[in-house]
């Protein structure tokens, strides 16, 4: 399920229910970023991913055919066991990169499970629909559902 794009922060966002608890959702979405990251048959590399405001993030994603997606960039917010906020605007040195988007990844219970949303909030909203055409609905669905069937195996 997508939400459309929001006037105030230009957002994409999709959500799923996860038939998991809220501790191994949390467990496997950090701990092991590698296998959902990105759609399948990319990969992703992490290369830092510092657990705290501040923090630096990087990693690459690398596609079947030798496409290569650097990533960079920092963590904003880092709500153990909730969510975490992370932005390529800047990276760990605090220099501006040009921004594509701020991410938002959080959990939160609901029933026997624990729901998952993922947003992407864009500076513009030309960029914010360029996202979309990109395919961010199905491409961050499929992460969620990579997700899902790790954590509810």
């Amino acid at each position: 399920m997508t939400a459309p794009s929001d006037a105030g922060t230009h957002a994409l966002s999709v959500t799923r229910h996860i038939a998991a608890p809220p501790a191994k959702v949390w467990q496997v979405m950090t701990d092991r970023l590698t296998e959902w990251w990105c759609p399948k048959p990319w990969t992703t590399e992490i290369i830092a991913l510092e657990r705290r405001p501040g923090g630096r993030t990087a990693m690459v994603m690398r596609g079947p055919n030798g496409e290569q997606n650097p990533i960079e960039g920092v963590i904003l917010a880092w709500d153990e066991g909730q969510r975490w906020v992370s932005t390529d605007a800047v990276n760990a040195a605090f220099e501006p990169t040009g921004p594509f988007m701020v991410g938002v990844w959080e959990i939160a219970p609901e029933g026997e499970g624990t729901r998952y949303t993922a947003t992407a909030r864009h500076w513009t909203e030309e960029a914010c629909r360029q996202h979309a055409e990109l395919g961010f609905e199905q491409g961050w669905m499929v992460c969620a559902d990579q997700l899902a069937a790790l954590c509810e195996a």
